[in-house]
């Protein structure tokens, strides 16, 4: 599943291509995907101009003067810059077409991806407005996760993937992040103190930052906006890795089930 970092890559990929381009046309093939693609969305968009493109968590934000486009990837979803006239595959659902004579398609196998429109202050759409601060911005500190933490019994890592605490950080990189901290995932998120609360803020922002400059992880469907992989998954410590020698230690990594994902940890290193 695309995480933040393949969001992030996402982005930074289409901005150059499509800031400040006019919208010619829409294309819906397949509307339903995990919500319907709104039907007026032709309407509402041709001859619009793209003002501002941003992420907020795992969601991709493009700003219009009447309204803002919600783009979500979903489990396997991808987003492709084309010439037009390039002909779509059995799973290309979405085409936003512009002046420039290029696309912009989403491709999605599975279909849990989104295409939401929001006429209103997006920060106030239902999916976006109980989101945590940024894992990358200022107010994602020590501070903030300490008293996040606080009279949570639940396991650390659930607690940092939980998207109200901090907005954005999936299973992957939780365990890397962990991993660096030397924090296990199971422990009780109460008993962090503040200095290992500081540690993982710091670990948390350094594997996302190495994992957007290497173009995210490429373990399933995901490619970037130019239709090649991310490589940040040949730099996993542990993620993947159960059975094998810790690159650190020489201890065998072990995994555990956690909310319904799998956790990779090195019962020396991480305590």
């Amino acid at each position: 599943m695309p995480e933040l970092p393949e969001v992030e890559t996402t982005l930074r990929g289409l901005e150059p291509h499509l800031a400040g381009q006019r919208i010619t046309g829409v294309t819906i093939r397949h509307p339903q995907l995990r919500w319907p693609i709104p039907r007026n969305l032709p309407e509402l968009l041709r001859g619009q101009t793209i003002r501002s493109m941003h992420r907020r968590a795992k969601y991709l934000l493009i700003e219009f003067d009447h309204g803002t486009l919600i783009l979500h990837l979903g489990m396997s979803g991808s987003l492709r810059i084309l010439h037009a006239g390039t002909a779509p595959e059995a799973h290309d659902h979405f085409d936003l077409l512009f002046a420039n004579g290029l696309l912009m398609r989403l491709r999605d196998p599975r279909r849990f991806g989104a295409v939401l429109w929001h006429d209103g202050d997006v920060s106030q759409h239902p999916l976006l407005k109980k989101l945590g601060p940024e894992p990358l911005q200022e107010d994602f500190d020590a501070e903030h996760l300490y008293q996040a933490t606080r009279k949570r019994s639940a396991a650390i890592k659930l607690v940092i993937m939980d998207s109200r605490v901090v907005a954005g950080v999936g299973n992957i990189y939780a365990n890397e992040a962990l991993f660096r901290a030397g924090i296990r995932p199971q422990l009780a998120a109460s008993k962090l103190s503040k200095p290992r609360c500081a540690r993982l803020v710091q670990t948390i922002r350094e594997t996302l930052r190495e994992a957007i400059n290497l173009g995210g992880s490429s373990l399933r469907d995901f490619v970037g906006s130019d239709g090649n992989p991310g490589y940040f998954q040949q730099h996993y410590w542990v993620y993947g890795r159960a059975g094998e020698s810790c690159k650190k230690c020489g201890t065998l990594i072990k995994q555990a089930r956690q909310g319904q994902r799998s956790s990779f940890y090195c019962p020396t290193c991480q305590k």
